[in-house]
């Protein structure tokens, strides 16, 4: 699908797209809280598809009536011997040792990019807790055997917080908390997972947070270097279930319209919650430092275009805003300097090397050096024939780009936005932008 842009000046109010980092959270800790649990306000994205599929696999009942999603579950019983992850990130590290709950053998796999991805963690971490695990060379498929036993552990936090967060519900769901063997009723039980080098920690906030209105069990927080489980075994509660949750709005997708009416508007962003734990939400400080004009009042977040200043912005803990920055410091007079380039190899894409080429592709110099990227702004971009490389953000950065370039941008494979944010062109649409597609009808 291809996907041509105008020049175009936006106006007018959108509310923000649901979450799928809270989404599929959610859908985790209600497969794991027995009982029945209902989310509002439950996103469609294919990782959201994804992870409703996993769920089902795994032997939750679920059925969407509106905004309500309601999720029945009786713990992870798995009603199939395999699962797929589609090309989600998060399923295929949050899930994996949710499934090694099960004493039945599950083949786990992906599509897409998620297939190159190593798994290396599974391999080295899933069989200190008595898991089997199979895979191809530390890539996917990966064959899990459990049933998975919590113990006292240390896991390097570096590539990615989404295996810490799987190993968190899944020892909170653990009906055997030991680190030796079986659970003693007459005594008490303490773990700890110890972790070294975490990145993404406002990530693993969500995930307690989630943790927490889900009824589950939720390890005391030291510091992020250890996550201590303590088990009364003479108070035990039963699994949670029977609350409710609301998925948040999701900043990461927020990020791209934010600083859309930054570069061609006066709109109104409603929906995004300024007290959330989404790592993503500091995008706002971004706009700040870029002297954007940008005002938050009960209604919203209002945008309003205007000159912008380049800045410099540490995105090591918020790595998926990369490209709505990239788009940001391309119109920021001067050189940008963001942080983290070392977070983005494992993507959809290499991010890094592929905003370098799709904005150069749009005239905008962009430097990697080492961990820092450098964008060289604020002299004007002009229209071009892009890719989006399969990766959903790389299409909505050069989407929101092209809104102030000169003549009309062209992004292939613009179908990629499905993954995370399926009605973001409809959104930028509905704002006044000038979005046109020759084989996909917008509305």
């Amino acid at each position: 699908m291809k996907v041509t842009i105008q020049p175009s000046v936006l106006s007018g109010n959108i509310l923000a797209a649901a979450s799928k980092s809270s989404m599929q959270r959610a859908c985790a800790a209600a497969l794991v809280a027995k009982g029945t649990s209902v989310i509002q306000n439950p996103g469609h994205s294919n990782d959201d598809k994804a992870a409703l599929d996993i769920i089902k696999r795994l032997g939750a009942e679920w059925s969407i009536d509106g905004e309500e999603l309601t999720v029945k579950s009786n713990g992870v019983k798995p009603i199939n011997s395999d699962v797929s992850c589609g090309e989600s990130g998060l399923s295929i590290r949050m899930f994996t040792p949710l499934v090694a709950l099960s004493e039945k053998e599950i083949t786990i796999n992906g599509e897409g990019s998620l297939v190159t991805r190593p798994m290396d963690f599974f391999d080295e971490i899933l069989p200190q807790l008595g898991v089997s695990v199979k895979s191809n060379g530390g890539k996917l498929p990966l064959i899990i055997k459990g049933p998975l036993q919590p113990k006292n552990i240390e896991v390097d936090g570096s590539l990615s917080s989404q295996y810490l967060t799987g190993l968190l519900l899944a020892y909170a769901a653990s009906p055997n908390p030991s680190e030796g063997g079986a659970f003693e009723a007459s005594s008490n039980k303490e773990v700890t997972i110890k972790v070294r080098n975490l990145k993404s920690k406002p990530y693993i906030d969500l995930t307690l947070d989630v943790m927490k209105k889900f009824g589950l069990t939720v390890p005391v927080n030291n510091n992020y270097e250890e996550f201590i489980f303590r088990w009364d075994s003479s108070k035990i509660p039963p699994l949670g279930g029977g609350g409710a949750y609301t998925v948040e709005g999701d900043w990461s997708g927020g990020a791209f319209l934010l600083v859309a009416g930054v570069i061609a508007g006066s709109i109104t962003v409603r929906g995004l919650d300024l007290m959330s734990t989404q790592a993503d939400k500091a995008i706002v400080d971004a706009l700040m430092k870029a002297n954007a004009s940008i005002a938050m009042d009960t209604k919203g977040i209002k945008l309003h275009a205007g000159e912008m200043n380049a800045f410099e912005f540490d995105a090591t803990d918020c790595p998926d805003l990369f490209p709505p920055l990239v788009a940001l410091a391309s119109y920021c007079k001067g050189e940008t300097k963001i942080k983290g380039v070392s977070r983005l190899a494992h993507k959809e894409s290499n991010r890094g090397l592929t905003l370098q080429d799709e904005f150069g592709k749009m005239g905008v110099k962009i430097d990697l050096n080492d961990d820092i990227m450098v964008v060289h702004g604020g002299k004007g971009l002009k229209g071009a024939v892009v890719h989006s490389r399969h990766d959903h953000r790389i299409a909505m950065a050069c989407a929101v780009a092209a809104l102030k370039a000169e003549g009309e941008t062209t992004i292939e494979d613009a179908q990629a936005v499905n993954k995370s944010y399926p009605d973001f062109y409809q959104h930028l649409k509905s704002l006044g932008a000038s979005v046109s597609s020759s084989n996909f009808k917008l509305v």
